[in-house]
């Protein structure tokens, strides 16, 4: 997706707030649309919108014995990615928002987060916390190491996206800022600070990073990728 299809999604979206409500009543709820399941023992769960749900609590209130009302958003412009269509391997606890792209055997590992117009190419790996901002681009047969950073670009829409080619392997805690090219067969060591390109089959590494040697065989045996983990 481009900024300005994003731009676009995100200004004719509705906001939203989803209610989980739990409540004990005294006597039978008049719930009109609400969504809910109702229990024995004057026990209900509501599941709908905050518009919907709080008119009805406020009418009800002198029926209700107790209740408790969670949100895990507010005024949420775009709902989370539907992961039962999805065929990658995604572990619990990851975040992918709606529009995220994920190609033929990818794994998102705990705690990942890719945002909006994120793409991530067949056979490739987003590790624990990692976090792949909006538009972010990852190739194919690539690793995206644990608490790995790709920055998301969405304003000004001119702005350059973060582009890993393929079979690229990014270290733990490094981070690409924005408008940054990874060229195919790249390594970026961990913990790195890369604040411009890194050729293809290069080694980058500090901060900021620089390019400090070619990937030679002893390096690509330690940043090989695993195709056993990807199934």
């Amino acid at each position: 997706m481009t900024a300005h299809e994003i731009r676009a999604l995100l200004s004719a979206s509705p906001r939203r707030t989803p209610l989980r409500v739990y409540l004990q009543a005294s006597l039978p709820l008049c719930l009109g649309e609400v969504f809910h399941f109702h229990g024995g023992e004057g026990l209900y769960l509501l599941l709908d919108e905050r518009e919907k749900i709080l008119p009805v609590l406020r009418r009800e209130k002198e029926k209700i014995l107790r209740c408790r009302i969670e949100a895990d958003r507010v005024n949420s412009a775009l709902p989370l990615l539907d992961l039962s269509a999805q065929s990658a391997r995604i572990e619990p606890g990851a975040i992918l928002r709606q529009g995220v792209t994920l190609g033929k055997g990818v794994v998102v590992m705990m705690g990942a987060v890719l945002n909006v117009g994120a793409s991530v190419g067949e056979g490739s790996m987003i590790d624990m916390n990692a976090v792949l901002g909006a538009r972010a681009a990852v190739g194919r047969n690539c690793h995206i190491g644990a608490g790995a950073v790709l920055a998301g670009v969405l304003e000004p829409p001119s702005a350059k996206k973060v582009t890993v080619g393929d079979g690229v392997l990014v270290g733990a805690n490094a981070v690409l800022l924005e408008g940054v090219t990874v060229g195919d067969g790249a390594v970026v060591a961990a913990g790195a600070v890369v604040t411009g390109d890194v050729p293809p089959e290069t080694v980058a590494a500090g901060v900021p990073a620089r390019i400090v040697k070619r990937v030679d065989d002893r390096t690509r045996q330690k940043s090989a990728i695993d195709p056993e983990l990807r199934k």
